[in-house]
């Protein structure tokens, strides 16, 4: 072994970015939840799981605290775009205006272009999509590029 394979070991690892992963409301649910967080871990992502019943004040204040670059809400509870509509108003009162908001659960397909309407960078459904943890990354590395971008052009 390398000199430098050695120090590359020693030094920190640099996450693909930092995601927020909380279940809103009375949803106490979690099982999918802790599947993405782990998931996402598992391919190099810092997640910040927040558990059950978190509100959409505490949301937001976690994802500035910890300078977040997604927020991914899961959600069984039918009530997906009010969530996502107040989400997004909470980060946007935060200065959070460039973090994208990824939502899992039982949501309809049909929901897709209220959901978008409402903030949501792109909703995962059960059955309807490659959730396998390569295309999940993969999918929340666009979303982690997506809000990097959106604050350069904010900064400049």
């Amino acid at each position: 072994c390398s000199r430098e394979q050695r120090m590359s070991q020693l030094l920190p690892k640099i996450p693909r970015g930092r995601i927020l992963v909380a279940k809103v409301g009375l949803d106490g649910h979690d099982r999918g939840a802790k599947v993405l967080s782990r998931m996402l871990r598992d391919a190099g992502f810092e997640v910040i799981y927040l558990g059950v019943r978190s509100t959409v004040p505490h949301i937001a204040r976690v994802a500035l605290e910890e300078w977040v670059d997604a927020v991914a809400i899961s959600l069984l509870s039918g009530a997906h775009i009010e969530v996502a509509s107040a989400v997004r108003q909470a980060l946007d009162a935060q200065g959070l205006a460039h973090v994208p908001i990824a939502m899992g659960g039982l949501i309809p397909t049909r929901d897709e272009r209220a959901l978008a309407a409402a903030g949501v960078m792109r909703a995962f459904h059960p059955g309807h999509d490659d959730s396998s943890p390569a295309a999940v990354a993969q999918a929340f590395d666009s979303f982690v590029d997506a809000a990097r971008a959106r604050l350069a052009r904010a900064r400049s």
